[in-house]
């Protein structure tokens, strides 16, 4: 069932923030269903915190260092996002693994890409693992968090030719491309349709 109000995203970044400069535009179209109320990030300085103020949109930081366990740095995180009342959480480049008392607070509500065809290639190396590999095609997945390392149900895939003349960068750039716009849609699909998540099955609507 549609909302009856645009779905709040919060957007969680580690880096430039390309993707959630993508969400941030599409959010722009009250069509699109959803709003980004608030980013967050692990570490300060960085291009995504730059881009949701230009938005207007309230910035927090939360650094694992700052923290005496990383079990402390979670549940704070935990609290920081749900103050926002999100309805979705997209980890956009953010480079934690966020722990169980995060997982538990947001049930099927935290999602994150992966610059590959899950369950191939996870981790941090994917694109360049993938081109040692010899794939012919590889892209990127869209899934529901759960605690293990880009292993949790699987929303949308996009698929990326593999060019005999790639090298890591060449492709992980493709990716980043085809990742971007299946970010775009599916999240907003998920703000206007709703979305199910049954095992390993996800199903919008």
């Amino acid at each position: 069932m549609p909302a009856s109000r645009p779905t709040r995203l919060v957007v969680l970044v580690s880096g430039a923030g390309t993707n959630l400069q993508a969400v941030i535009d599409a959010c722009a179209d009250p069509a699109y269903g959803a709003t980004v109320v608030a980013v967050g990030a692990d570490r300060d300085g960085i291009e995504g915190l730059a881009r949701a103020e230009r938005a207007g949109i309230p910035t927090f930081v939360r650094r694992v260092g700052d923290f005496t366990s990383r079990g402390h740095w979670d549940l704070t995180l935990t609290d920081t996002v749900g103050a926002f009342e999100p309805d979705l959480i997209v980890l956009a480049g953010f480079m934690k693994l966020v722990g169980t008392p995060f997982l538990e607070r947001f049930t099927a509500k935290v999602v994150n890409t992966h610059p590959a065809l899950c369950p191939s290639f996870p981790g941090t190396s994917g694109p360049a693992d993938a081109l040692a590999y010899g794939v012919k095609v590889t892209g990127a997945t869209l899934f529901v968090v759960d605690e293990g390392v880009d292993t949790g149900p699987i929303i949308a895939q996009t698929v990326v030719e593999v060019a005999d003349d790639d090298d890591v960068e060449s492709l992980h750039e493709r990716i980043k491309t085809a990742e971007r716009a299946m970010l775009v849609d599916s999240v907003g699909r998920i703000a206007r349709e709703g979305m199910t998540v049954f095992g390993r099955q996800v199903r919008f609507g």
